[in-house]
């Protein structure tokens, strides 16, 4: 039953990810990369991962998405358009090698590499595993990305203020 379920959230986030890929609209490839987001969520928890599916759903599909939402609102739709594939012959030559390579990587894994799963297994993606080496073993790379995160929330809001006409004056 299990296996039933994995094929399932597997097609799922197969059919999202090209959905992501192939879409010519913006809007619908952040839709496509919400469902392939929730797929995988569903994946961890087949894993076990309770806490890496919840963080998948509140950070990827919940924040990552609403933001790539907002700035294609933003900026437009227009831009998506400018860039054709078939004006770029050797853009179809590099994505043919890097399929190539993703199809071979997934034979290897699906046939040859060792099968189950990770020593430490009933562990895995729980609170308190994650919590622990993220603070011990990865502490200075999780403080850089909060710094770095930061300083990217400042500079937006510097330039989003520099455009905005002052409050309360007329207009000359």
């Amino acid at each position: 039953m299990e296996w039933l379920f994995f094929a399932l959230f597997a097609l799922v986030a197969l059919v999202g990810s090209a959905g992501v890929v192939l879409s010519r609209n913006a809007v619908h490839s952040a839709l496509f990369l919400l469902l392939n987001f929730v797929a995988i969520a569903l994946l961890y928890i087949l894993l076990g991962a309770q806490f890496l599916a919840m963080a998948q759903i509140m950070v990827y599909a919940g924040a990552v998405v609403v933001l790539f939402i907002f700035v294609v609102m933003l900026i437009g739709n227009d831009t998506i358009d400018d860039f054709v594939a078939r004006e770029r012959p050797v853009l179809r030559v590099i994505a043919g090698i890097l399929v190539a390579v993703f199809a071979a990587a997934l034979v290897y894994v699906s046939f040859w590499a060792p099968n189950g799963r990770p020593n430490g297994a009933p562990t895995f993606g729980a609170v308190e595993s994650v919590g622990e080496l993220l603070f011990t073993r990865y502490l200075l790379p999780f403080e850089l990305a909060s710094v770095i995160l930061l300083a990217a929330m400042i500079g937006a809001i510097i330039l989003a203020a520099r455009t905005k006409p002052p409050v309360g004056r007329p207009e000359d």
